[in-house]
């Protein structure tokens, strides 16, 4: 690993700042699972469930890691290169992710009572899904942020581009069969239930493309025009 790699995993946690982001992030997911035990029916009460809700939530806010690597990028002294920045959102990713399975399987396994029948039924797919899911969303943050020059506009941007397309796709009938194909949230809701099939991971690997290798590369294209 080279040494504008280090540097740029070490930058992606190793502020106060980050460290406070890191900590609302999984305070907002553990508030989410918490809630979810009070509130919902215990009868549906699954690792896959809780997942669902609790990893959706930390992902809106994933993306802003890989915003704020590219704002320290561009703030560099010198030429950094885009594939270090790129690779640094990995890190935060993965922990929020691993830390997220974590917080809902305490959460399930702390819960009194009866819960649903099998409630950890495809605990390992969704646990490997959480951490795909949370990369993705990193790298969304990144894409964006090459593409826009203001770390609030690309932020926002990080919600309101996927959802939007989301929401697009789903107003026509002929065109919902897609989401699952062209839009992350599509593709989450598979991850996250668990029960993957050959289809579906492929479809999966099609939004990797996209939103995680695509949106990277048209985002070091613009730079270099520039």
């Amino acid at each position: 690993m080279d040494v504008t790699t280090r540097n740029a995993l070490r930058r992606s946690l190793d502020t106060r700042a980050r460290r406070w982001l890191l900590a609302g992030t999984l305070a907002a997911g553990l508030l989410c699972a918490v809630v979810l035990v009070v509130a919902a029916p215990r009868a549906d009460l699954t690792f896959a469930a809780l997942s669902g809700e609790v990893q959706s939530l930390m992902s809106v806010l994933t993306p802003l890691f890989g915003v704020l690597l590219v704002r320290d990028r561009r703030r560099a002294s010198g030429t950094v290169g885009v594939l270090p920045t790129v690779l640094a959102v990995v890190l935060p990713a993965t922990v929020i992710g691993v830390a997220g399975v974590l917080i809902c399987a305490a959460t399930l396994a702390l819960t009194p009572g009866p819960v649903a029948d099998e409630p950890w039924r495809f605990a390992g797919t969704v646990a490997v899904g959480s951490v795909l899911v949370q990369i993705v969303a990193g790298l969304v943050g990144t894409g964006l942020g090459l593409l826009l020059r203001s770390p609030v506009v690309a932020f926002l941007a990080t919600i309101v581009v996927p959802l939007g397309l989301f929401g697009l796709l789903g107003a026509v009938e002929a065109l919902r069969p897609a989401q699952p194909w062209l839009t992350p949230l599509g593709s989450v809701r598979n991850l996250l239930a668990g029960d993957m099939t050959l289809l579906r991971w492929a479809q999966w690997l099609c939004v990797l493309l996209l939103w995680g290798v695509g949106l990277n590369a048209a985002g070091a294209a613009v730079l270099r025009r520039r």
